[in-house]
């Protein structure tokens, strides 16, 4: 008997564990994140107007997976209503391969840490210790934006980039973070404690801000 309870309980913990985590970042921006492919992948219709954050990294995937994936970004992606994708060098290879034939004029981005055998269109620059912190810490969070942090002066400087060199086919490539400068001892010596503040996801920050921008520029 106890030994039939302690599978039901691992067959339980496996059920919960495969199911694919969803958050809407408003603005028509839903993001899925994809452990197993193809299991995880969404199967309701898409709505009208609705783009789509489609989270890879890290993804395991079987033999069927990349043609799966491949249609479900089909049926989805267009210039109106554009696929974020993220991946990086932990993406199932079959994945990867995928993602290096597509094109970006199907609707269909690519963002993530450029490594060897990995060219994202847009490459974001963070260190994959950092990645995979703030990538565990989105699984929990409750605030998408607490792990986002937008920021108005860079969805604007998206928006002029993205109308001069995106809508004109143009390579759009990540710019490199603006420097703040530290505090100084005396100010540090002055003020008081405060909470470590959570890990940033600067890839899917990126994909929020193209999207923002993309909304703005009334292209979706």
């Amino acid at each position: 008997m106890r030994s039939y309870l302690f599978v039901f309980l691992l067959l339980s913990i496996g059920a919960v564990s495969a199911a694919p985590l969803e958050r809407d970042l408003g603005g028509g921006l839903i993001y899925y994140r994809i452990r197993n492919a193809p299991a995880d992948l969404p199967g309701a219709a898409s709505a009208p107007r609705r783009s789509f954050v489609l989270d890879l990294r890290y993804a395991q995937a079987d033999d069927s997976a990349a043609s799966a994936v491949g249609s479900w970004l089909k049926t989805r992606a267009s210039t109106r209503t554009p696929v974020f994708v993220l991946a990086n060098a932990s993406t199932a290879p079959g994945l990867l391969a995928l993602l290096a034939r597509h094109n970006p004029n199907d609707g269909v981005l690519v963002l993530g840490a450029a490594s060897p055998g990995f060219s994202p269109d847009i490459p974001i620059t963070i260190s994959p210790e950092a990645e995979r912190r703030a990538y565990d810490v989105f699984e929990t969070q409750t605030d998408a934006n607490a792990l986002l942090k937008e920021n108005a002066s860079k969805v604007r400087n998206d928006e002029a980039r993205l109308s001069r060199e995106h809508a004109a086919g143009s390579p759009v490539e990540d710019a490199a973070p603006e420097y703040t400068a530290p505090p100084r001892l005396e100010d540090k010596a002055s003020a008081p404690l405060a909470p470590p503040a959570p890990p940033v996801d600067f890839v899917l920050q990126r994909a929020l801000h193209l999207h923002r921008a993309l909304l703005a520029l009334k292209k979706i």
